[in-house]
This record gives C-alpha cells, sequence and structure tokens, in this order.
C-alpha cells in the first residue's frame, strides 16, 4: 500500500578546502526540510566524522554501515552539497550501501555578495563532478528542478515532494502483490499478460480461482458487526432507483462478495486485483462485480476489471504517485467531431470519488443485464466523471520481445453534455489522434487507466530512471 510517509537515507558531502560551517548548517537545514514535510532522516551523526559529513574513505563506509542497519526502512537517498562535495566520498557511500533505492542530487545555491574564497560553495561545479561518478557507476538519479537550489527554500520543498511520489511508485511497483481474481474473459485475449516478465521486476502476480472467492463468499457471516458495519457503507455508496426490486437480497449478494475479496486480499498482502467480472460471477453468484471493486479503488487498493493484470498495475502506480484513487477505463467512443476529446467509459467499477457529486446511482449493469438477466447483474456505479485534470497510463508486456512497457500522458475530464449510461467522461487530450494512432500501431489495451490529477512528471521518472521500463510519453 502507498506509505504517507517516508524514510530518507542523507548524505552531505563537502571537501575539507570549502567552509565546514556551510556543510554543518546545510545538514540541519536538510533534516529540518525532511521533518517538516513528516518524513524521517537516517544520517550519520553529527561527530561520527571530523566535519560532520561524508568526505573520506572512512566517511564513505560509516555511512554505508549505517544505511545498510536500516536498509529494510530506507525509500531514498537524498545527496545534499552544500559544498563543492567529495565526488569519491559520494559514490563510495552508495556503492558500498547498494540499496537499489532512488537518490535525489541537490546543490545548493552561491550568494552573488559571497564568492570569494572563504565564502562560496561552488556546488555548481561540484554537482556535475557528483553526477558524472553516479553515471560512471550506472546509479540512477533525480535531479532538482534547477541545477542548484537553497536547502531551507520552498522550492527544494517541493524538489522533495516530487522525489517522494518518485520513491513511492518505483519501490511500490518493484515490490507489488498483484491478484489475479478468476480467469481473464475468454473473448479478450487483449487482457492476457506475462507474470515472468512482470516478476523480472518484481512483481508477484497472486492467483485465486473464482470458486473459492465465491465460496467464501457463501460462508460469509453477514449478521456479524463488522459485516453489518460494511453494509452500511455500501447502502450509502449511492442511491437505488425504486423500479429495482428485492434490493435488499440484491444487496447482501454484494456484501458477502465484498467481505470475500477483501479477505483474500488481506490474506495475501495484495496491492491491487485484476477481477473476473462476467460472465461466471452473475451467473453463480447473482450480482455484479463493479460496486465492490469500486470501493476497493475508492480505499486506495485498485481493482480491474476482466482480470486485467498490467492494467490494474498502472491504476497501482497512479495511486502511488498522487495519493489518489484510480480507475480503469475503455477508450470508447469519439466525441462528435471534436478529434481532441474522446468518451471513456465503463459499466462501471469507478471509484466514488470520480464523480465529486452526490447523484450516484447503484443499480444493473446495462448490456450485462440484457444478455444474463438483469435481476443476475445488480452493482454497477453509475454517474458522470466531474470535470478536472486527468493523467492516464497503461503498462503492458511485451511478451514478443521480451519487455514491458506502458505509455503516458495528461489531460482534462470536461463539462459535455453526454447522455449515455454506466460510468462516462468526456476526456480531453492534446493531439489525442496521434496518440491514438500510437496506440494502434504499438498493439496497445483498450483499457487504460487514470487518476485525477497531474502526476505524470513522477510516474516519468519513476517508470524510466528507476525501473528501466519502456515508456512512450504523449505530448
Amino acid at each position: 500500500m502507498r506509505k504517507d510517509k517516508l524514510t530518507f537515507g542523507l548524505i552531505v558531502g563537502t571537501r575539507g578546502v570549502f567552509s565546514v560551517e556551510l556543510a554543518r548548517s546545510g545538514r540541519k537545514q536538510l533534516v529540518n526540510q525532511i521533518k517538516d514535510l513528516g518524513h524521517r532522516a537516517v544520517i550519520l551523526p553529527q561527530d561520527a566524522t571530523p566535519s560532520g559529513v561524508v568526505e573520506t574513505l572512512a566517511d564513505a563506509r560509516k555511512c554505508a554501515d549505517l544505511f545498510n542497519q536500516h536498509r529494510n526502512e530506507i525509500d531514498g537517498v537524498i545527496v545534499a552539497l552544500p559544498n563543492f562535495g567529495d565526488e569519491l566520498g559520494i559514490v563510495n557511500a552508495l556503492q558500498f550501501a547498494k540499496l537499489d533505492v532512488p537518490v535525489l542530487v541537490q546543490a545548493s545555491d552561491d550568494d552573488l555578495s559571497k564568492l570569494d574564497t572563504q565564502h562560496r560553495r561552488d556546488s555548481f561545479c561540484g554537482k556535475l563532478s557528483v553526477c558524472n561518478n553516479l553515471y560512471q557507476y550506472g546509479i540512477p538519479f533525480t535531479d532538482t528542478a534547477t541545477h542548484t537550489v537553497a536547502l531551507d527554500s520552498p522550492a527544494f520543498a517541493r524538489d522533495l515532494e516530487f522525489f517522494a511520489g518518485v520513491c513511492r511508485v518505483a519501490g511500490g511497483l518493484r515490490n507489488a502483490r498483484i491478484g489475479a481474481i478468476g480467469a481473464r474473459p475468454a473473448a479478450f485475449q487483449t487482457m492476457r499478460a506475462s507474470e515472468k516478465l512482470l516478476q523480472q521486476s518484481g512483481i508477484t502476480v497472486a492467483p485465486v480461482d473464482l470458486s473459492e472467492i465465491l465460496a467464501a463468499a457463501g460462508r460469509m457471516d453477514v449478521k456479524s458487526s463488522r459485516a453489518r458495519r460494511a453494509l452500511e457503507k455500501i447502502k450509502s455508496y449511492g442511491s437505488v432507483p425504486a423500479q429495482i426490486p428485492d434490493v435488499e437480497a440484491k444487496f447482501e449478494r454484494n456484501l458477502r462478495l465484498f467481505l470475500a475479496i477483501q479477505d483474500w486480499m488481506d490474506a495475501n498482502e495484495i496491492d491491487a486485483a485484476g477481477v473476473q467480472c462476467w460472465t461466471s460471477l452473475p451467473q453463480n453468484h447473482g450480482c455484479a462485480a463493479c460496486l465492490t471493486m469500486s470501493m476497493m479503488s475508492d480505499a486506495l487498493r485498485p481493482c480491474a476489471c476482466e482480470v486485467d493484470v498490467t492494467g490494474v498495475l498502472a491504476m497501482y502506480a497512479l495511486v502511488l504517485a498522487s495519493g489518489n484513487a484510480a480507475a480503469i477505463v475503455d477508450w470508447n467512443n469519439n466525441y462528435g467531431d471534436d478529434r481532441n476529446k474522446c468518451v471513456t467509459q465503463h459499466c462501471s467499477n469507478y471509484p466514488r470519488s470520480f464523480f465529486g457529486t452526490d447523484n450516484i446511482e447503484i443499480s444493473t449493469l446495462d448490456v450485462l443485464g440484457r444478455a444474463l438477466g438483469a435481476e443476475n447483474c445488480f452493482g454497477a456505479v453509475k454517474a458522470r466523471v466531474a470535470a478536472g485534470p486527468m493523467t492516464y497510463l497503461r503498462f503492458s508486456t511485451d511478451d514478443r520481445n521480451g519487455r514491458i512497457r506502458g505509455y503516458l500522458g495528461q489531460g482534462e475530464f470536461t463539462n459535455e453534455a453526454l447522455d449515455m449510461s454506466g460510468g462516462v467522461a468526456v476526456c480531453e487530450i492534446p493531439d489525442l489522434q496521434s496518440l491514438l494512432k500510437f496506440l494502434c500501431k504499438e498493439g496497445f489495451e483498450h483499457h487504460c487507466a487514470m487518476v485525477r490529477s497531474h502526476c505524470a512528471d513522477i510516474i516519468s521518472e519513476a517508470v524510466t530512471s528507476y525501473l528501466g521500463w519502456d515508456l512512450f510519453v504523449h505530448e
């Protein structure tokens, strides 16, 4: 799950020919910034080295030993250069520790009135030397927004929050446990994915037969206090049309499914899951999976329909980057003759927070309801997605070339009128037609993950710098 507060290993680098006082002041400013943002710092004690920073080989070994004591806690490393910095001390500390976590490199601003030998920092130059060594050693790193930035500035606080997002995405995806609940629909080969390619990046796919979930749902004690609390939450999730009969029995079937899936995800430490939403579930349990998936996604445990393992992986990445609920959508319809707009729709399992309104309907699946019987398909979450910023992301396993790849971009949900059922949104994306051509030519799926915020820069940095996946960023 997404961690709100992170632990950072700190390396403050300097060279003895520069002012030790400036280095010590920078150390204090860095630690204070980390703590002010609610994060935790792991740093050598002030008296652990002669100057309180990392400079020599011995300093580097002490720093690496400290990091190794906390290696299961550290989410990222921040290299701060209040002065020029000793490139070997820094790279040795990282090389000895071998944490394999993201690294942020900062260099402090010089003051134009203090460029004499006694007071100037030369961090501007030292950062280039440090980054050169990181490149030589094959240690990936993240840069600040500007080449130099003051450690106690709001600009550096923004750099830290950006880096925290990168650490969440890179660390979260490298250790993700993705559930595959049931078999993918036979008609949708687009949902096939390579578990072996995912495992190479540390992502485990944990499957479970749908029969096990349905058996657990059937055994569920719906009279327990826990079940009663969950039922209240389900009933308050949206309004039910008056014409739908036998609502209490329909709610109970959804309750049983929700608790069974939640229990299985808890027991197996599942971060996100693809769910077999048709046709077995309506036929054998008598409800839709949408309401359960919507509620789980709204609680930041993403669920995608049609056992879309790589689709829900993208949902999880968006959650890690933004802290907001993500949805899986269909690239579904053109929007008249406006070629930069399109309709994204699902039956739907959109999380409630996507709608931003109390006008949410819990009712019957439309298409499947006609095919399988409306009485078996209650549990669709229907409303218009509210206007606002949007980031879209898709991951896919390319078995022909043995790689994980994806595409990423940003757009807007708009307010345009739309007469359509289910969960629906109108999206505006710059140069949408070239994006769609890319998706067709490269053989991407019809599903895409979306989140209600702009966070493409965080995703791009985490995926390209630290995971090494192929990522197309649509501008």
